[in-house]
């Protein structure tokens, strides 16, 4: 029959060059059949057939066993729609309201029925932000970046069949082999640090944004209650100015009074509508602002309680040192650098020629076997990774000069700011006692009026002008407040220190694990 059939092709190796030499002429599909048919009686065919179907069986069954455990391992689709509606809070009692435990206190719900205070309003915008709920993400694409790192290439096997086509005595050949990526687990370790420092980055980033978020809606909620106190003074002053204007109009009347007394009157009234017009604007677009971070309809309200604001801490210098320690947007920048340090060093190992390893096992005959390693490599003649190296230099030389950039940046603001405060702490005690003179002043005109030694006008002036010394002093106590939660953002005020050690673990908490929100820290109260 074919008792010359000397090789056992069914046996897979597990590297390039194992062959197995088919008959000349045959085709791998009437050699299949051949072999289970039972008509090989060849004392040498017999055991080989034998063998193949053993080695059949063993390769259905681990073939089998490789495709269940990659389709369990494997992901599947799930769909996620769109929102086809807006989910923004009608009211105040619609809005998140529990603070999570945080490490110096336990849960608990800010009551929003009841006033609220600016601190607690920083609160309810980090918890109801939407722009914030969205952020999130970017910790979820930073840690499947993480995933993705840890992963090794998939080792490389390949299967050959060639069948002959010509030339006596030419046989099939049948060849398999496996392989696996050495210069990837060379960088292994570096892209792996580089991913962690990267997701540290984006925690630190999430947090100063959410730190951010607190404060300007605090700042939003003092201008509102400014804007409120300066609007009642306005309309304090048109009321006296209208009043005025209709006596002078009841003496033009009466034949009194010229025309010509009711053109200051009427000049004054003018700019003070125009204040009033600004004033409202400028309060209607603020709470749509504070609204739009609390996760509100622009039109929906809540009443404010007075904001309270302390005194300067007495230690400003030390706590602008520790700018680095208190920042979070400084600690991104600090893992974001050392992420690209991590890069640069991966780069450099990246030069390592890509090497394959694997090995190879076969037989050509019952009594024959064959085994041995196998090598597959580049040759780094043009290119020696030079692009990847240079790119992820210049990215750390860059994030040096932006974190130092920032730090500047923030010293130089932190010691503008405080001496702003000064100087309108300075301005606000002349214009309290301003204000206090013009009130006097304001009282005895009332007196004098009282008794017909003041005529109407005089007496307008004299009220109208403590209304605008009422006015400065607002104005200039809100700007005071507002450097005030200015400093508390550039000086990371309410926020705990962080600790991040750049040479070994990359960072402790607050930073790793996820660092409590602004919401549970102690809030700033200057």
């Amino acid at each position: 029959m074919a008792a010359h059939v000397i090789a056992d092709c069914s046996s897979v190796s597990i590297g390039v060059g194992a062959r197995c030499i088919l008959p000349r002429g045959a085709t791998l599909s009437s050699i299949r059949s051949f072999f289970s048919s039972g008509l090989m009686t060849s004392r040498v065919a017999q055991p080989f057939a034998s063998a193949r179907a053993r080695a059949k069986n063993s390769v259905r069954t681990a073939l089998s066993a490789m495709v269940m455990i990659a389709l369990a391992s494997c992901a599947t689709y799930h769909p996620l729609p769109l929102a086809t509606e807006p989910t923004l809070a009608t009211k105040s009692t619609e809005l998140a309201t529990i603070v999570p435990d945080g490490p110096d206190h336990p849960a608990f719900e800010i009551d929003v029925k009841r006033p609220l205070r600016i601190d607690e309003i920083g609160i309810l915008a980090i918890l109801n932000d939407p722009e914030l709920k969205s952020e999130a993400g970017k910790i979820a694409v930073a840690q499947a970046g993480l995933v993705q790192a840890t992963i090794l290439p998939n080792p490389v096997g390949n299967i050959n069949y060639a069948a002959p086509i010509s030339g006596l005595g030419a046989a099939a050949t049948f060849s398999s082999g496996i392989s696996q990526e050495v210069a990837a687990i060379i960088t292994r370790g570096a892209r792996v640090r580089s991913a962690q420092a990267q997701v540290y980055a984006v925690d630190a980033d999430l947090l100063w944004r959410e730190w951010q978020v607190a404060q300007k809606a605090r700042q939003y909620a003092l201008d509102i209650y400014a804007a409120n106190l300066s609007i009642e003074l306005t309309e304090r002053e048109r009321r006296l100015l209208a009043d005025e204007l209709a006596k002078v109009n009841e003496a033009i009347t009466a034949g009194g009074m010229s025309l010509d007394s009711v053109a200051p009157i009427a000049k004054a009234m003018a700019g003070v509508d125009q204040s009033l017009v600004s004033l409202r604007l400028d309060r209607l677009k603020t709470w749509q602002a504070l609204n739009a971070l609390l996760g509100l309809q622009p039109n929906a309200r809540f009443s404010i309680v007075r904001p309270q604001f302390g005194a300067l801490p007495p230690n400003l210098e030390m706590l602008i040192a520790q700018l680095p320690d208190r920042r979070p947007d400084l600690g991104a920048l600090r893992l974001g650098y050392q992420s690209a340090e991590e890069d640069v060093r991966a780069a450099i190992l990246g030069q390592f020629p890509a090497l394959g390893v694997g090995g190879s096992y076969g037989t050509e005959t019952p009594s024959i076997v064959t085994a041995g390693p196998t090598f597959n490599f580049a040759l780094p003649v043009f290119d020696r990774n030079q692009g990847p190296i240079a790119k992820t230099a210049a990215t750390r030389l860059q994030l040096q000069a932006e974190y130092q950039a920032r730090l500047d940046n923030a010293v130089a603001t932190a010691h503008a700011l405080v001496a702003q405060i000064h100087q309108l702490s300075a301005d606000l005690v002349h214009a309290r006692r301003a204000n206090s003179k013009a009130r006097e002043l304001a009282e005895t005109a009332r007196q004098a009026f009282a008794r017909s030694s003041l005529d109407q006008r005089t007496l307008t002036d004299y009220e109208t002008t403590a209304l605008d010394r009422a006015l400065q002093v607002v104005n200039i106590e809100r700007q005071i407040n507002e450097d005030k939660i200015f400093l508390a953002v550039e000086l990371g005020l309410g926020l705990p220190n962080m600790r991040i050690a750049l040479s070994g673990g990359f960072c402790a908490t607050p930073l790793c694990p996820r660092a409590a929100a602004p919401a549970n820290a102690a809030p700033s109260q200057y």
